[in-house]
């Protein structure tokens, strides 16, 4: 009697355990759904700081604390998520990577401002590095590879194709997945006891194709893999032959895939040819405009020293030279007063008598010759004192040829001329008679 007492309180307990166990399982299902549902809103609100700090909780692993209040890292605890349904593990993990992809996109000022420096160059580097991947792995799926929902695998392969410099990460973290959910190992220890493996059926081992869902997100993965990754990597050839080696796909996919891959390899080839002609055309102009500008600049220093050869031509030339000519010619017209007064005073005394001695030929000439050379000698100091009266004299003459050149002037001036001349003949003629007489 003692024995079935036992096995009747034995199987209480364990169905009590059972149902709290339940019971606490739905009632963290719950936590999960509705903190997914206010982040969802906040991240529709572009409430971005309070869309993460609602979803965080959920998918990390909570801090363990002893009794004096000190924090335990040794204590690896697991994120709520990795004990959610499949569908709620997927819902989440995508919006998670959808959110990292909008920080990003914030650009740096944005960014800061909303998160501060150091939180979104944090958030930022993970999609950067491809850490994502493994914070995925690790506090979603109990650190199995082969447990990562095909879903999230390909927006983890889509965010870093997006944000990573390079793809040698991404090629590595798709080939190992592919890898271990095509041949799963099997971990009596940790993998058997995991909620995730126990929640999928034994045909989902199968290369992940036993459904037409499972086969259509399969595919979706070799698209990433093999004509975005791979071309990305410059493996086209092993890509090639990924595709054709593929047990997956079957002939007619085999050729849409190659035939995808080649226009790829053709347009990135074509790209190449471009923006090789692009930095040409641009090398091109801006030797041009280097030329150009050389041009300009070369006119520009000869147009200046011109401009300093006038300026140092008009700094040579002697200033105040009509004040120095007026200067020096003052003193010889003081000279010359006397003589033209007694010249002028000489023909008023024509009722005098005065006794001329006759003089002859030779005197006269004598006369003359001696005038005609101080008059010279006279033009000469002149010219040498003053330079700039011979180049007034040279004006003049100019000035009078040119106004000589007009016919109405010049008809005008030969009448004067013949008037003065006849004036001088009879003057000459009367002073002839007088001294034969």
């Amino acid at each position: 009697m003692a024995m079935p007492y036992e096995d009747a309180m034995s199987t209480s307990r364990m169905l009590s355990s059972s149902i709290s166990s339940l019971s606490a399982s739905r009632h963290q299902s719950s936590q999960i759904a509705k903190a997914y549902r206010q982040a969802a809103q906040l991240f529709l609100t572009r409430r971005l700081p309070e869309a993460l700090s609602t979803i965080e909780p959920i998918i990390a692993p909570p801090v363990q604390e002893h009794a004096n209040g000190a924090h335990d890292d040794s204590v690896s605890a697991q994120a709520p998520i990795a004990s959610a349904s499949r569908g709620t593990r997927v819902k989440v993990w995508s919006f998670y990577l959808t959110f990292l992809n909008s920080v990003v996109e914030l650009g740096a000022e944005e960014g800061k401002h909303a998160f501060g420096s150091a939180r979104w160059k944090a958030l930022v580097s993970r999609c950067r590095d491809g850490s994502v991947w493994e914070h995925v792995v690790r506090d979603g799926y109990h650190g199995v590879e082969a447990d990562v929902d095909a879903e999230v695998v390909i927006n983890l392969a889509t965010l870093l194709l997006t944000h990573c410099p390079s793809q040698r990460l991404n090629q590595q973290r798709l080939e190992t997945y592919l890898s271990a959910s095509a041949t799963p190992a099997f971990d009596v220890s940790s993998h058997m006891q995991s909620p995730s493996y126990l929640q999928r059926r034994p045909s989902q081992h199968n290369n992940g194709t036993s459904t037409p869902r499972d086969l259509n997100t399969r595919l979706k993965l070799l698209e990433l893999y093999t004509l975005h990754v791979l071309p990305r990597n410059e493996e086209w050839d092993y890509a090639r032959e990924f595709i054709s080696m593929s047990e997956v796909l079957d002939d007619e996919r085999k050729e849409a895939f190659l035939l995808a891959l080649h226009s790829l390899k053709e347009e990135k080839e074509e790209s190449e040819i471009r923006e090789a002609k692009l930095r040409q055309q641009q090398l091109e102009q801006m030797e041009l405009r280097r030329k150009e500008s050389e041009a300009r600049r070369l006119e520009q220093s000869r147009a200046e020293d011109e401009r300093r050869k006038r300026e140092e031509e008009n700094r040579r030339q002697p200033r105040g030279s009509d004040e120095v000519f007026q200067r020096k010619s003052q003193p010889l017209h003081r000279q010359q007063a006397p003589s033209t007064s007694s010249r002028a005073s000489r023909p008023t005394n024509t009722n005098k008598k005065v006794v001329v001695p006759p003089k002859t030929l030779y005197h006269r000439a004598s006369a003359a010759f001696s005038q005609m050379q101080a008059l010279i000698s006279n033009t000469a100091h002149s010219m040498t004192a003053n330079p700039m009266a011979m180049f007034r004299t040279i004006l003049f003459l100019l000035a009078f040829a040119l106004a000589f050149g007009r016919r109405d002037l010049r008809e005008r001036v030969l009448r004067l001329l013949r008037a003065a001349w006849e004036k001088v003949r009879r003057t000459v003629g009367m002073g002839v008679k007088v001294s034969y007489i």
